[in-house]
């Protein structure tokens, strides 16, 4: 008799109850870890094009070919330093505020997942899905090796989320 919770207590810990199995989801973690650092990263873009913004973008690239030791004769550099100058500080303004939407989306996507929202499952599925086309469209015209990269996790996110979705979200029955 005495053996027996023994041998209960050993199974218990074997395997765990329903709601911890729901809980473990690494590859939703890494979903999120994803969205979070590409909401920082564009962030992080967005705040670094509005500094900009203001400043003399023809001075500051002759600095940073000086600064890289480019030689700005070159043609490549010359030509480039012609389209730098075509930049307007509002059309800085306007590639800020883009990617500072762009980033706030996917920071937003990152938080409701950490919280199992259904909604930002949807939300990363449906962005997910909606750079599928663009990206096989580039790949066609331009092949890639990063491209081909984000394709395919974009490819792998959306069918995680959406395989999973019953699964790894909070369901709110009215």
């Amino acid at each position: 008799m005495s053996e027996a919770p023994k041998a209960d207590a050993g199974m218990a810990k074997q395997t765990p109850p329903p709601e911890e199995v729901v809980k473990r989801a690494p590859a939703l973690y890494a979903i999120i870890t994803f969205k979070l650092l590409k909401g920082l990263t564009f962030l992080a873009l967005a705040i670094m094009a509005y500094t900009l913004s203001d400043n003399d973008l023809p001075t500051e690239y002759r600095h940073l070919l000086h600064w890289l030791r480019f030689n700005p004769e070159k043609k490549f550099w010359s030509e480039l330093a012609v389209q730098v100058g075509k930049i307007t500080e509002t059309n800085v303004l306007w590639v800020a505020i883009g990617t500072l939407v762009y980033s706030l989306f996917s920071l937003v996507e990152g938080v409701g997942l950490m919280f199992r929202a259904s909604w930002a499952g949807w939300l990363a599925l449906g962005e997910s899905a909606f750079f599928i086309p663009i990206e096989i469209f580039e790949l066609v015209h331009r092949p890639s090796g990063p491209v081909l990269i984000i394709l395919v996790l974009n490819i792998l996110i959306v069918w995680y989320l959406f395989a999973n979705r019953h699964r790894l979200y909070r369901h709110h029955h009215h």
